[in-house]
């Protein structure tokens, strides 16, 4: 696959994640390890079968033990800390914190090998930045409170957790993306077993609430990770990254549209801040591709 094509690949990602927020809402009042582990067990038991349809199940054995601790850290951590803040917090606020994650690729991708951080990078950092401040000012009614605090305190460290594994994902561009499925798998047990432990069990209500876990696990934390695996190791990252924005700008629109989050004009400059940034990043991407 060229770089390219790499790259669109990781877009299908991108439109999944924007589906996240809503998804979410729709599952409660499900607590998050559950929701992790049930998510998790759709996507990585459709992946498996995927692996040993294409004949590759001998490949999941020479990948080293340590590559699969580190996805399953990766996405059990990002997903428990995504359901948390959007279970503790309001979702379009704690949402577009969680959304600082591709701004933060950009930014730490300059740290890799043959990737250079450019001035319109740290523009459109900035730009992002003073999108979720305006979230955490309170301002235009955005409805902030101290009780909301743990919340946004887990998206921000969900942002960071993410942007780290997709870093990082990039030094293993030689592990097989059929690797995920044992990630998801392995991120489905753990999970069930931290919810047995620190969690009431409380499934999904009705057809919404299975109809949005059982999407939650198809798609954003499915399918999602498989194309996302192949763009950040063979596609473009910085641009992947940066392309990101359209997701959280997407996903406060389909909170508004339907009724979940009110609109205002905070709401809409925050998602505005942080999409710009992502247009100032991309260009500085594009004109030394």
């Amino acid at each position: 696959m060229t770089r390219r094509g790499a790259t669109f690949t990781g877009f299908v990602a991108i439109l999944l994640w924007a589906l996240l927020a809503l998804l979410t809402v729709g599952s409660a009042p499900t607590p998050p390890l559950l929701l992790n582990a049930i998510c998790f067990g759709i996507g990585g038991g459709l992946g498996l079968i995927w692996v040993a349809a294409s004949g590759e199940l001998g490949k999941l054995r020479q990948v080293p033990v340590g590559v699969y601790v580190f996805g399953a850290a990766g996405l059990f951590g990002y997903h428990a800390l995504y359901f948390s803040a959007l279970r503790l917090a309001p979702p379009a606020q704690a949402g577009l914190i969680a959304y600082l994650w591709p701004l933060l690729i950009v930014l730490f991708s300059g740290l890799l090998p043959g990737e250079t951080l450019r001035r319109g990078h740290l523009a459109g950092a900035l730009l992002g930045f003073a999108g979720a401040a305006l979230i955490l000012s309170g301002a235009g009614g955005l409805g902030f409170r101290t009780a909301y605090l743990p919340g946004y305190g887990m998206a921000l460290l969900c942002a960071l957790t993410w942007s780290g594994y997709s870093v990082l994902s990039r030094r293993l561009g030689q592990v097989p993306t059929a690797s995920v499925a044992v990630f998801c798998l392995a991120s489905a047990a753990l999970s069930a077993l931290l919810h047995l432990w620190i969690e009431p069990t409380v499934w999904p209500r009705g057809a919404i609430g299975w109809g949005a876990t059982l999407a939650l696990g198809l798609g954003p934390v499915g399918l999602a990770f498989y194309v996302w695996d192949i763009g950040v190791k063979r596609g473009d990252i910085q641009l992947l990254g940066t392309a990101s924005y359209a997701a959280p700008l997407m996903s406060t629109l389909i909170l508004v549209i339907t009724g979940i989050a009110a609109p205002s004009w905070a709401l809409g400059a925050a998602a505005a801040l942080i999409t710009a940034g992502a247009l100032v990043a991309a260009r500085a991407s594009l004109r030394h591709a």
